[in-house]
């Protein structure tokens, strides 16, 4: 997005995401907090494997980019943190995460430190 891009923005309620072959691709800003991180986790699973069939068989499936802004208290309460740098290995460019820590003590580890702000 710029400067005055208009956005659609949900809170709550059921998420899904159900992309059709044909389908122009999307730019997804996805923000999750601690335990939230779960249906956006999954979405994320699914546009990966989406884009691995498209490469293996065709579906028609074009991957748009996806970032996903991603808070808890401190890194070892970040789920799948693992498999978030996993993905974005996978589809560099395609999909980044920012993790953010509120109330980090100890030091963050040199694979996360890149990826991290806050305390």
């Amino acid at each position: 997005c710029t400067l005055d891009s208009e956005v659609a923005l949900r809170v709550g309620g059921d998420f899904f995401l159900d992309p059709q072959p044909g389908d122009s691709p999307v730019k997804l800003v996805l923000i999750a907090g601690g335990v939230g991180i779960n249906p956006l986790f999954s979405m994320l699973l699914h546009i990966a494997d989406l884009q691995g069939y498209q490469e293996g068989k065709g579906n028609g499936y074009k991957m748009g980019t996806v970032k996903l802004y991603y808070s808890a208290k401190n890194t070892s309460e970040l789920l799948f943190k693992k498999d978030i740098l996993g993905l974005m290995n996978a589809f560099p460019g395609k999909i980044t995460c920012h993790f953010h820590v509120t109330q980090q003590s100890s030091q963050i580890c040199e694979e996360l430190q890149p990826h991290v702000t806050g305390k």
